[in-house]
């Protein structure tokens, strides 16, 4: 309760409020796409690259289809990726750092090990091999990143499982009986889970960034499913003569990415410990007097 007290106080900053307002429109105009596109997102026109008007809120693109529309749409589908390969990336992290972080011997350098291998690829390398191998897809992307992002959460876990079984109330959990699921499900993890919670803003952000690219270069979501990466790379071809799709494609991803890495840094206040006693050793800390 505390904590989401201290989140809600990091929210009263303006610039985290206007992050978390512009998500929750976001994430909202996502969710009601299909009923607030005036348009068919895929449906070709005649009124090819007009001008904003009343009956296109953002104009046309070199096809005759609706930009607002295929914005609207398009951001349904890249959210969805992105939280998608976000909550798989932390369940997998999890685990991992959860097997890493309590047991010894082969399963622990089993596990560590692996995700030093998955690591040593870079992201951008080892999304375009997997994507080559088995075909662009919404599904092929969330399980490439949930893959990908999964060692970063169990690097999290795992430290944090080291640092809360040496702590006095976990010590004290198993001299008085509990066995070790009871302890490490009920006890370690609960306090493993707020760096995970910023860890998992950050990586969608990364998710988001991602799959962009990924759709830019083709090898993402597949048309003619629409997507904020595609649609930078068919604006990209007509922006001398018609601006307006790269530019509103690609303001969509950077402030979505940005307003993410806001909402995680306020996460991150909130959630830590050390900071919050920081702040309040600051309140209390009395005022010099001049003698």
């Amino acid at each position: 309760m505390n904590r989401l007290a201290a989140f809600l106080r990091e929210l009263k900053s303006p610039g985290n409020f206007l992050a978390a307002l512009f998500l929750a429109l976001l994430v909202a105009g996502a969710l009601l796409a299909p009923w607030l596109a005036p348009h068919s997102p895929v449906a070709h026109g005649n009124e090819r690259l007009i001008s904003p008007e009343a009956d296109h809120l953002l104009g046309t693109d070199q096809f005759g289809r609706d930009i607002f529309s295929r914005l609207i749409t398009g951001a349904r589908v890249d959210l969805l990726v992105s939280f998608g390969a976000a909550a798989l990336a932390a369940v997998l992290g999890v685990v991992i750092g959860l097997i890493g972080g309590t047991t010894k011997g082969f399963p622990r350098m089993l596990a560590m090990r692996g995700i030093e291998v998955i690591l040593a690829f870079p992201p951008i390398v080892f999304a375009l091999l997997v994507v080559t191998l088995f075909g662009p897809g919404s599904l092929t992307l969330i399980l490439t990143m949930g893959i990908l992002f999964a060692p970063q959460f169990a690097r999290v876990v795992y430290g944090e499982v080291l640092t809360i079984s040496n702590l006095e109330y976990v010590q004290a959990s198993r001299v008085m009986g509990s066995s070790s699921l009871r302890v490490l499900f009920l006890v370690i993890l609960p306090g493993a889970l707020p760096p995970v919670l910023v860890q998992l803003s950050m990586t969608v952000a990364t998710s988001m960034l991602l799959s962009s690219g990924l759709s830019y270069l083709g090898l993402g979501v597949v048309p003619p499913t629409p997507s904020w990466g595609g649609m930078i790379a068919e604006g990209q071809a007509i922006m001398m003569t018609s601006p307006g799709l790269l530019f509103f494609s690609s303001a969509a991803v950077v402030a979505t990415v940005l307003c993410f890495s806001v909402l995680a840094d306020a996460l991150e206040k909130s959630l830590d410990p050390r900071r919050s006693r920081k702040r309040g050793a600051v309140r209390q800390a009395p005022k010099a007097t001049v003698a």
